[in-house]
């Protein structure tokens, strides 16, 4: 027996022996597994991972690799698609004879398919840019609400600033108004005040949930990261906010704001017309996948608003719910078929391949192209990430605009001409493309456009213009650390 085990080898080799095998079947399944119905941006930055950190990146992989949401959540998402369809067949009441601009149809076409809702028309919207101003329009119209309140929001806090609103909501259901509540269970959860929400939340009496909750004791799980960043109140059926801002005070109660005094910069829309009753339909939406409890099965909807407006609109929602990217797809039709100017306002702007030849096309064509930024983000890597793709837009002939700290520009808004806008909550990134359930609102209307853009006007006046030359002329380290987020954002 001694002479045998003389032969073999010592057990420090058999480990590395090992090892070595399974790092290297590692590496070969995932270049089998990653790259399926994967873009390839995404699969190179999984195969990066997998390839320099092989048991960090398997891990990460299988905890996070997955953009799809559970199956139980993707079934209540076709049952709530196609009643939708079906409700809302016939409801295309626009005035697409109107040859301003001509190719409105097929885009209106393309949203349909993916999941949107109708184009409406007769709809009124006013803009509301100031953050307390909006927040106290909201709790007007709380207080005046008779049968129902919806309201859904990425982060929905209770503190000094969001009192009055929470306060409205309590004499809202204290007079007998049914009111529902939907937040964000991950984003609220890791905000300072969550505990204290959701007990003011329950002692008022208001029927809330948190969306996406991952709870695996529970029987709540999905990828960590997958999350519902819609912002919405829809008061009666009659009138509807949406638009960027969170409920919380504009600092987000992080210490690390505060080290910087961050205050965000939001905006915030206020619609009247048939298309509250889409962005009812989004909240009924996200309350059955949360529920199992279709609003409307007792007719708890209410007639549509009497007070039209001039304005087309359609409410395009989207998220890994959906079988294609809705939002990232309504984007580069309209950067597409622009013939004139773009503008584009976002905190995060980390486009796929895409986007950025879209961009950097339109652009060359000789459209005028406007991004307005923050000059430093609140997020270190998505930022760095962000400040990769500068150069390219530049030498292409975008106008890139930096809005100056203490502020983070966090409104999310589209213009297009002098004809059509998107507003919403969808940032201008692969998170929201493929990762966030967002919604948006495509507004055809010349008033509303040129409205969008004096708000635009108003970044330009406080921004700075980045050129060529001085972006160039950086510090090395910011050209390693962008070159270095850039192989990430993909993963983001």
């Amino acid at each position: 027996m001694r002479d045998l085990l003389s032969w073999l080898p010592p057990w420090p080799l058999v480990v590395a022996v090992v090892l070595v095998i399974v790092d290297l079947a590692i590496r070969v399944t995932a270049i089998a597994v990653v790259p399926t119905n994967r873009r390839p941006s995404s699969a190179m930055a999984w195969l990066l991972a997998i390839f320099f950190v092989p048991y960090a990146g398997v891990a990460a992989f299988l905890l996070i690799g997955s953009p799809k949401l559970p199956r139980a959540r993707r079934a209540k998402q076709r049952t709530i698609n196609r009643l939708i369809m079906a409700r809302t067949q016939g409801m295309d009441l626009v005035r697409l004879e109107d040859p301003r601009p001509a190719w409105l149809g097929s885009v209106v076409a393309l949203n349909r398919r993916l999941g949107a809702m109708p184009l409406v028309t007769g709809n009124g919207a006013t803009m509301l840019t100031d953050y307390r101003e909006s927040l106290a329009a909201m709790t007007a119209e709380v207080d005046a609400a008779t049968s129902q309140v919806h309201a859904e929001f990425y982060i929905l806090m209770l503190d000094e600033t969001t009192a009055p609103l929470f306060d409205a909501l309590e004499r809202a259901v204290a007079r007998g108004v049914t009111v529902r509540v939907l937040l964000d269970h991950v984003a609220s959860l890791r905000t300072p005040g969550y505990r204290a929400t959701t007990r003011r939340l329950t002692a008022m009496g208001a029927q809330w949930r948190p969306m996406l909750p991952v709870q695996p004791l529970r029987g709540h799980y999905q990828r960590p990261d997958l999350r519902n960043h819609r912002k919405l109140l829809v008061v009666d059926g009659a009138v509807a906010f949406t638009g960027s801002q969170n409920v919380i005070e504009r600092g987000y109660h992080k210490r690390r704001h505060r080290r910087r005094s961050l205050q965000w910069q939001d905006l915030v829309v206020r619609f009247e017309g048939p298309v509250v009753a889409e962005l009812g339909a989004v909240f009924a939406t996200d309350w059955f996948s949360e529920t199992g409890h279709l609003l409307g099965e007792r007719r708890e909807e209410l007639p549509a608003p009497t007070r039209p407006g001039e304005l087309d609109c359609q409410v395009v929602p989207s998220g890994p719910g959906f079988a294609g990217e809705n939002n990232l797809k309504l984007f580069n039709a309209l950067i597409y078929y622009a013939q004139e100017r773009i503008g584009i306002t976002s905190p995060y702007v980390v486009p796929d391949e895409s986007m950025l030849v879209a961009l950097t096309t339109a652009a060359e064509r000789g459209l005028a192209v406007d991004l307005f930024v923050s000059e430093r983000g609140d997020q270190w890597l998505t930022h760095h990430s962000q400040d990769s793709y500068y150069e390219e837009l530049l030498r292409a002939g975008v106008r890139i605009w930096l809005y100056p700290e203490p502020f983070v520009l966090h409104a999310k808004h589209v213009t297009i001409d002098d004809d059509v806008a998107v507003v919403g909550s969808s940032n201008m990134d692969m998170r929201s493309f493929s990762l966030n359930l967002e919604v948006s609102v495509m507004v055809r209307g010349p008033s509303f456009v040129r409205e969008l853009r004096a708000v635009e006007d108003g970044y330009r006046a406080r921004s700075r213009e980045l050129t060529l030359a001085q972006w160039q002329a950086r510090p090395w380290r910011h050209k390693v650390l962008d070159n270095l987020a850039r192989l990430t954002s993909a993963l983001q």
